[in-house]
């Protein structure tokens, strides 16, 4: 499993290894991630959106923000990001404005001053008409076995949501705001088709990676343990706003797994880590997962049959 689930790690590493700057990694993985939901698929009716392949002159206007980040720092301002989907949403809504295409961000959808309908992620100029973007950047662990087309075995690791939940909402209310009277003087021009786009990673128990319907082949994962279960290698614990590309960084503190074990004796919540190598001086993620606490098991099961989770 380990070699399975570096492939993606070592092609990024290969590809954008002079990418240390950590927000200019992290937009290089947005553009360059695999989809974590299979286009394809009938599960999704069309209904979801695919970057295009990052062309050499996109590549090269990468390697310019390296040289020089502050045109991308300024976009994202000085605030700091508590929310990881935002920051992921901030970094996308930089490449649409710089690529011409982006029309709006963050639109809100009003039918009055207190009542809100919701907001466009992004309206994207698609010739003589808009494209409607949903954009979600998801991590869920898979519980138990997989249960065909409805995805409820992938949960958050805080036990928030499961990839079943967020599709529905997504599909069912988020992509159909277009469509609601309010949203209609917003609009300059016709909505050609409404998409959502989902980034990611999903991590398996050991031994565990089924193929799922409905996901990618491709996609990012990794594992998931308790503490107990911790291989023997060289980690570093990933704070929230280095999730999104694989990491690479100097001066950082590098644990091994009997002095991780130790800092997560009373693992109250999932920890995310990245086992790393050390390359030229560079830590260099080679796996990651997520640890969780001994019983998160039994809470994701406690949970579902209390109805906090769906079954």
């Amino acid at each position: 499993m380990e070699s399975a689930i570096g492939t993606f790690q070592a092609r990024f590493e290969r590809r954008w290894g002079h990418l240390t700057h950590p927000r200019v990694r992290a937009l290089a993985w947005l553009l360059d991630s695999p989809d974590l939901l299979d286009p394809a698929s009938g599960h999704w009716g069309g209904r979801i959106a695919s970057l295009p392949p990052v062309t050499p002159a996109v590549a090269a206007w990468l390697g310019a923000l390296q040289d020089d980040p502050s045109p991308l720092d300024a976009a994202l301002g000085p605030k700091f990001y508590s929310r990881l989907g935002l920051y992921a949403e901030k970094l996308l809504a930089f490449y649409f404005e710089q690529q011409g295409l982006l029309a709006a961000h963050g639109l809100q959808v009003q039918v009055n001053r207190n009542d809100t309908v919701g907001e466009f992620d992004f309206l994207l100029h698609g010739g003589n008409d808009l494209l409607h973007w949903e954009f979600a950047t998801k991590f869920y662990l898979l519980e138990g076995a997989p249960d065909p087309g409805a995805f409820h075995h992938l949960i958050g690791p805080n036990l928030a949501d499961t990839l079943g939940l967020k599709m529905r909402k997504i599909l069912d209310k988020q992509l159909a705001l277009s469509r609601h009277p309010a949203a209609q003087d917003l609009l300059a021009q016709p909505v050609r088709a409404a998409q959502a786009l989902v980034k990611g990673w999903l991590f398996y128990a050991a031994g565990a990676m089924p193929g799922m319907d409905g996901i990618s082949q491709e996609h990012g994962h990794g594992f998931w343990c308790t503490p107990a279960q911790l291989p023997d290698q060289r980690y570093v614990v990933l704070p929230r706003l280095q999730w999104l590309a694989p990491f690479k960084g100097r001066e950082t503190e590098v644990l091994d797994a009997d002095a991780l074990r130790a800092q997560l004796f009373d693992l109250a919540q999932p920890v995310l880590v990245a086992s790393v190598d050390n390359i030229e001086g560079w830590e260099v993620e080679r796996t990651r997962g997520f640890v969780v606490p001994p019983d998160w098991t039994e809470q994701a099961a406690a949970r579902r049959l209390a109805g906090a989770l769906p079954i």
